[in-house]
């Protein structure tokens, strides 16, 4: 069952930050990546096999263009993000690019000179991207210019978030912290004490209304007033047990939703639930772990369990409307809608199509070889997918054409060929 918790400020002396980072790299293999030490006779631990099938959504990439320098499997939080006329990526070496999402026409770019670990996060004209070793750094969304740049002393493995006045930044040693947006001076900081060992990643805050919704490794999702830093209610998404560390894993790493004045959100090892925003009451739970969170359209929730399965519930009371076991050990990302799909990437660069009504795949194309570790944005009819090679790429459906026919006589569609690249 999902638990209230009492609002506190923690004052626990934590790891540093390189012993913390050894830490979650070890989780992450434990947890994420067990299939790299599987016997190669021990079929149930390997990935699953892609099977064939035939596509009947036609989904085309739109354009590509490359970023800077990839990584391998170091799970970063750098993925696309837009603002309606612009789509905004960054690389792990460094560059800030912008793209006119209709034709991947770059409007600017920028070396900020500073290793990358996640962004960009856009709001109110700003782009603002976190680096490894604690560099913030604010750029004016029209051209690119710096607008300010500071050092706060923690990575951050999650999005920035652009409200209003304020950008809401959490990192890895547990602190969600609140910059203005004009320059860059510290509002307020609140802390978590965190366990031993945790998973490589952590979940990005949403803003609504005047609240701010974190999840923490603690296993806690807090929402916090936006203005001045005041708990306002916690509940304990997955609370810790086991007797070894690794058994008390209980991070909230992952996407939370919001739709309206509800919340959505999952932990490993605890339960995937709905939330009320001004008050945190329950409104549904589900035995789910996940640590990859979750999203959300208007008709249901999406996620995707530890061992891969792909899941869809019904917002309104958390009940399944399908799953989908065919990405079982893949490592598919948190799934996103798009058209009338739902897509997830995975450690082998796909990309995923399944139907949003019954789960039954309907597409699938290859970015590259790179992994896909970030969730997919979709923005207006495209979606954008990085992966981890330093990579970016639009895609969108095309619609079938009808060909003109005499009066009477019913129009056939062309047939659909997917292509995989």
């Amino acid at each position: 069952m999902l638990e209230a918790a009492s609002p506190y400020r923690s004052a626990v002396q934590r790891p540093s930050r390189r012993c913390r980072t050894a830490l979650a790299a070890v989780a992450a293999l434990f947890v994420a990546g067990c299939s790299l030490f599987a016997n190669d006779k021990d079929k149930e631990l390997e990935p699953a096999e892609l099977l064939e099938f035939k596509s009947s959504l036609d989904v085309r990439r739109v354009w590509s263009s490359d970023l800077g320098k990839g990584t391998e499997f170091l799970r970063i939080g750098l993925s696309p993000a837009g603002d309606g006329n612009r789509v905004y990526a960054a690389s792990y070496d460094g560059n800030v690019i912008a793209f006119d999402p209709n034709s991947g026409k770059r409007l600017w770019r920028v070396e900020t000179d500073v290793t990358l670990s996640s962004g960009p996060g856009i709001g109110d004209g700003l782009v603002v991207v976190a680096g490894y070793d604690g560099d913030l750094i604010a750029l004016k969304a029209e051209d690119g210019a710096e607008v300010w740049r500071k050092n706060i002393a923690g990575e951050s493995l999650s999005r920035p978030v652009v409200s209003g006045e304020a950008v809401v930044v959490y990192t890895i040693d547990g602190r969600l912290r609140v910059f203005s947006a004009f320059d860059g001076t510290e509002e307020w900081a609140l802390d978590q004490s965190l366990p031993a060992l945790t998973q490589r990643g952590a979940s990005t805050p949403v803003v609504v209304g005047t609240s701010v919704i974190a999840g923490f490794d603690n296993g806690r999702l807090i929402a916090i007033d936006l203005e001045d830093g005041i708990t306002e209610w916690e509940a304990v998404m997955a609370p810790p047990s086991g007797r070894s560390d690794l058994d008390r894993l209980a991070d909230v790493d992952g996407s939370i939703a919001a739709v309206g004045q509800d919340i959505y959100a999952g932990g490993y090892n605890g339960v995937i639930a709905a939330l009320a925003v001004e008050s945190g009451e329950v409104l549904w739970e589900r035995d789910i772990s996940t640590h990859t969170g979750v999203t959300a359209d208007w008709n249901n929730i999406y996620a995707v369990g530890d061992d891969g399965e792909v899941i869809a519930l019904l917002r309104r009371n958390g009940t399944d409307v399908w799953r989908q076991d065919g990405l079982l050990r893949r490592e598919p990302t948190t799934p996103v809608a798009f058209n009338t799909a739902v897509v997830v990437g995975d450690f082998e660069g796909y990309l995923h199509f399944f139907s949003n009504f019954d789960g039954r795949p309907v597409a699938r194309v290859r970015q590259g070889k790179g992994m896909i570790s970030g969730v997919p944005f979709v923005m207006g009819d495209k979606l954008f997918v990085q992966s981890e090679r330093g990579s970016i790429a639009a895609y969108a459906v095309r619609t079938p054409k009808r060909r003109e026919v005499d009066a009477g006589e019913p129009a056939r569609a062309e047939p659909a060929v997917n292509e995989e690249s």
